[in-house]
């Protein structure tokens, strides 16, 4: 017994499924961006995702063998809030009404970051049942988040007031003339980690900014700075900027546990540099890490929550 998950971002085509906890199939296709270009329009993003999908759907099937669907999970929103909405999303929701009236089994919706931490969760060692902190970082979020034990209410407590943390690489990297996204190709080039931060960072509370950074980071590969010193800057400031986040979250909240989710988060140059930095202001917080491959944009999480909900007898997530 088997739910399917479906779930079509600003990035990424997916399709998983699940069986009791287990990885049955994980299909995703990333969506192509022109060399030089920072993103897609939604209008672009969805052309591919209907693209997409039928053959995923197809390679989703063929790889987990013979299931018996239960359910089928889609992230029909960005996050789980009154009002939000990107068209993207329909693609996926769309092709998940049509498995489900087909195969007359129950249709649940989720939101796009719900299912980014309910992958995290996977191997991260966290376990559930008490209130934890967590942290979304990707390409269009950069939130700080109080969740419930079992991600059924996700509250926002703090982010970013401008750029998001992987627009922020991605941007940096395209700059130096890598692809999109840049991620990967972004911490290759790093060097090593600079002894004197030359991008101070603007945190407030628990709001932070990046937009400064990008136009100083910017300015230096104008002026000729060498690539793998602007490249290790930036996850530098990234890293400094986030401790203090996650630091003054666990202080107002009073939760010490906090679970790092998002594409983004798969950075290894990240995961180190961070946990140095706390280190360094005495924040006693424990770091949880989504497997890496289960940072990016997934269906699993998607898939995942599906499960999580039909034991508990629902068929719709709020």
């Amino acid at each position: 017994m088997a739910v399917l998950g479906i779930d079509t971002s600003c990035y990424r085509t997916s399709l998983a499924i699940v069986s009791d906890g287990a990885i049955c199939a994980d299909q995703r296709r990333l969506l192509q961006v022109p060399l030089g270009g920072r993103g897609l329009r939604q209008s672009e993003a969805l052309f591919q995702h209907v693209a997409h999908l039928g053959a995923l759907c197809q390679a989703a099937f063929a790889e987990a063998g013979p299931v018996e669907l239960r359910g089928v999970c889609v992230s029909a929103r960005p996050r789980p809030v009154e009002g939000s909405y990107m068209p993207v999303f329909s693609a996926g929701e769309m092709a998940a009404q049509s498995v489900a009236a087909a195969l007359g089994v129950p249709l649940m919706r989720t939101s796009h970051q719900q299912g980014h931490l309910r992958a995290a969760l996977v191997d991260s060692g966290l376990a559930l049942g008490q209130p934890f902190l967590a942290m979304h970082l990707s390409g269009g979020t950069t939130e700080v988040l109080r969740c419930a034990g079992d991600l059924g209410q996700v509250l926002l407590l703090g982010g970013t007031s401008d750029l998001h943390a992987g627009q922020l690489v991605d941007r940096v990297g395209v700059a130096l003339g890598l692809e999109f996204p840049a991620g990967p190709m972004l911490e290759a080039l790093a060097g090593p980690p600079p002894e004197r931060p030359a991008v101070p960072t603007a945190v407030k509370g628990l709001q932070v900014s990046l937009s400064g950074a990008e136009n100083q980071l910017l300015g230096m590969i104008r002026q000729g700075v060498p690539p793998e010193q602007v490249a290790a800057q930036t996850y530098s400031f990234l890293a400094r900027t986030l401790a203090k986040l996650i630091q003054r979250a666990g202080e107002q909240t009073g939760l010490k546990r906090i679970l790092i989710a998002g594409g983004v988060a798969a950075s290894a140059r990240l995961r180190g540099e961070l946990a140095q930095r706390l280190d360094r202001l005495g924040a006693s917080m424990d770091l949880y890490w989504a497997r890496p491959a289960l940072s990016g944009d997934n269906a699993v999480g998607v898939a995942l929550m599906g499960e999580d909900l039909l034991r508990r007898g629902g068929e719709a997530l709020s």
